[in-house]
């Protein structure tokens, strides 16, 4: 599986990126994948489930990343959902991916 985005020729690692948002206070789960942009190549994609009563917007969460990483690894679009797992819990990226 492509834990790897290159954007503007940089490599960003999506679980670096995952990690960030597992920080924020808000976030119970998330996933991010590289999507196609027409300049950058790819940019990342946040797809978030919410801890339980937890209130955030899209625009926090890039703003939280861009205080803890650089700007260019930060995703540009946040969706909130509840993430595709295997039996075993594992979120499949791929499934995200192919509704992109």
């Amino acid at each position: 599986m492509k834990d790897i985005i290159i954007t503007n020729g940089e490599n960003v690692s999506s679980i670096e990126v995952e990690q960030c948002l597992y920080r924020h206070e808000a976030v119970l789960e998330c996933a991010v994948i590289g999507i196609p942009h027409p300049k950058r190549g790819e940019v990342a994609k946040a797809f978030v489930t919410l801890k339980e009563g937890a209130n955030v917007s899209a625009d926090e969460l890039i703003h939280f990343c861009r205080s803890q990483i650089a700007a260019f690894k930060c995703p540009t679009a946040v969706e909130f959902c509840s993430l595709p797992k295997t039996s075993t819990g594992k979120i499949q990226k791929y499934l995200l991916r192919a509704k992109e």
